[in-house]
Parts: structure tokens; C-alpha cells; sequence
């Protein structure tokens, strides 16, 4: 049953919304535009609230669907925790678009969402806080994910590997908006 949800995870976080709602809008691919990432910061940027919101529960439910599925299935909290990992993969080297896809945040929250809902709302808080100060969607996701350990390592300490080995991957996408926050060029709202 786990190989069977973590390969539909990995299919279903396969499902970019930011380029299907613009091939269906007619707007510009969001890898070709804006700041070149297909999530819901580049789609407020290029195609308007609407399509962006609908980009971010899009995403937000390719991480939470499965997680839900695997607890409906018994599966244990590690379990469930790597099938969200899988869905997040998906949105990051998606199959059905030449694996360039976005960095995962909105993804992840779904999962965070399934797994433990008070990591998820400390997630979206501190991402709301920073943005709120900063300005800056990358830094936001970048302070809000690694909080989300310590609180799983308290409560929930199943989750933990997973979710840090998923913080290392969120990391890893953002390494060039690193690289532009240190260096003073990271784009802000």
C-alpha cells in the first residue's frame, strides 16, 4: 500500500497548476516568465489574484490529498509523512512537465495541513509574518518551513525525518533566491 499512494502522490504533485491555469488562460508559462517558478507567488506576478489563488489550493491540495488518504488506509505518521515528501517531488520535478517545477512551499503546507494542522498553522503564520515585514515570498518560505521542526520534534516526532529531509529539498530549490537575498537582488512584492 506505501509504494502504491507514494507513487500516487508523486503523480498527483506531478499536476502543475500554475501551467495547466495558464495554457488554459492563455497567459505565459510561468517557467518562462516572472521569476521562472510555476507556484502561486510567480502567478499573483504574472496572471492576477484570481488564478493565483486558484494556483496555491491547487497546490496546496496535491500535498494534503494523499497524506489523507494514507491516514484513511492506516498507514503510520512516517508513512503518511514520506507520501506527502512524494507529492512534493511531484511539484518539483514534475513527470508530465520535463521535471522543472516549482519549490514546494504551497505543497508542503498541504502536507503539513494532513499531518499535524499545528505545524501547518505555525507555518503559515510565520510565512504571513515575514512576507508581512519583508516583503519577500522566498525569504517567507524559507523562515517558516525550518520552524515547523522543532514543534514536530516536541509533538509529533514521526514526522520529523521526513520533514526535515522535505526542509532540505525547500532549501535547495530556493538556493538562487539565497544566493539574491545575500546579495541584495531578491524580488519583492
Amino acid at each position: 500500500m506505501f509504494w502504491l499512494l507514494a507513487t500516487f502522490a508523486y503523480l498527483l504533485g506531478s499536476l502543475s497548476f500554475a501551467i495547466l491555469l495558464s495554457r488554459l488562460t492563455g497567459n505565459p508559462d510561468p517557467r518562462m516568465s516572472g521569476s521562472g517558478n510555476a507556484g502561486a507567488t510567480n502567478m499573483l506576478r504574472l496572471a492576477g489574484r484570481k488564478l493565483a489563488i486558484l494556483t496555491l489550493l491547487g497546490d496546496l491540495c496535491k500535498g494534503l490529498v494523499p497524506v489523507l488518504i494514507a491516514a484513511a488506509a492506516g498507514l503510520s505518521l512516517q508513512d503518511q509523512a514520506w507520501i506527502g515528501v512524494c507529492a512534493v517531488i511531484g511539484h518539483l520535478f514534475p513527470l508530465y512537465f520535463r521535471f522543472r517545477g516549482g519549490k514546494g512551499v504551497a505543497t508542503a503546507a498541504g502536507m503539513l495541513l494532513g499531518l499535524y494542522p499545528p505545524a501547518a498553522l505555525l507555518a503559515v503564520c510565520a510565512w504571513l509574518l515575514t512576507f508581512y515585514l519583508t516583503r519577500t515570498s522566498s525569504l517567507a518560505a524559507l523562515i517558516a518551513t525550518p520552524l515547523t521542526l522543532p514543534l514536530l520534534a516536541w509533538q509529533e516526532p514521526a514526522a520529523l525525518l521526513p520533514m526535515s529531509a522535505l526542509t532540505g529539498l525547500i532549501v535547495w530549490r530556493h538556493r538562487g533566491n539565497l544566493r539574491d537575498l545575500f546579495a541584495g537582488r531578491e524580488r519583492h512584492f
